[in-house]
């Protein structure tokens, strides 16, 4: 009974738009009238020439986000796990950027990335004789920029679970490693990295589910722009449906970055099966 609210919620919100996913991905329909075409919405899908940019700028996302987001919340843990009067300050201030609303936090990042000399970002620049720089009109810049702010915006999360991670570590642990002769980076290397793998391996996968997905960042930022540069994945399954009012198409795209997660996800844990055990 105390399950019974939250599996009927989960249900109806959750697997029912997944269930009802699989009809609208054979036909063509605007919900007023509808065509069955098989698989037709599927081979359209796979012939846009937009669909290799998407993946291609999705790919780009996720590796960016990778290599500058994923460390940043380790190392601000392990930084903050060595405070002692100011932890839980520090634990706030780290936190507050997650607060904001996602919009509010886009479009505050988006007035710091006014290519105008008197941006923000580029007056911080003109104060080391660099820039101005174009930013989000740049088609070089704009998916770093977007990472950025992603990054920035997102961190705190991840920084306050491994910090619980990190809580959890045996003292006796970085004690013996200490009286050993083992400096600060071999500490971490041989004692903090072990004993949070668990948590690393699973919040890896999530990052990597999530970056496939992005969606609200480069939609306000740039709008897919320019020439395309930030148009992701999700953004063309929005086009499909909302602006081309396609949602058969968008329900294959959808079906199909689905299917792709999936198998991501599979060859992920196979992969990483061993060594979170060993």
């Amino acid at each position: 009974m105390f399950f019974l609210p939250m599996l009927l919620s989960f249900g109806l919100f959750s697997w029912w738009p997944i269930l009802r996913s699989l009809p609208l991905s054979v036909q063509r329909t605007n919900f007023l009238t509808t065509q069955w075409v098989g698989l037709e919405n599927f081979t359209r899908v796979l012939n846009d020439p937009l669909l290799i940019t998407a993946s291609l700028n999705t790919l780009w996302f996720a590796v960016l986000a990778l290599v500058i987001g994923f460390p940043v919340p380790i190392l601000f843990a392990v930084v903050i796990a060595e405070l002692r009067r100011t932890r839980g300050l520090a634990s706030v201030l780290v936190y507050l950027p997650v607060i904001f609303p996602p919009v509010v936090a886009v479009l505050l990042w988006k007035a710091f990335f006014d290519p105008s000399p008197t941006g923000v970002l580029n007056t911080a620049l003109g104060w080391f004789g660099l820039g101005p720089l174009a930013w989000l009109n740049d088609g070089d810049l704009a998916m770093p920029s977007i990472v950025l702010q992603a990054t920035w915006a997102s961190f705190g999360t991840a920084t306050i679970i491994y910090l619980a991670t990190l809580m959890g570590v045996q003292t006796e642990l970085y004690d013996a490693a200490e009286t050993d002769g083992a400096s600060a980076l071999r500490r971490f290397w041989h004692v903090t990295l072990p004993q949070m793998r668990g948590v690393l391996l699973v919040m890896l996968l999530l990052q990597l589910i999530g970056t496939f997905q992005v969606f609200t960042e480069p939609y306000i930022m740039t709008n897919g722009g320019p020439e395309n540069h930030t148009v992701t994945i999700l953004m063309l399954i929005y086009r499909y449906a909302f602006v081309s009012g396609d949602y058969g198409r968008a329900t294959a795209l959808s079906l199909l970055l689905a299917a792709a997660l999936t198998v991501l996800s599979w060859v992920y844990l196979r992969v990483t099966q061993r060594w979170s055990t060993s």
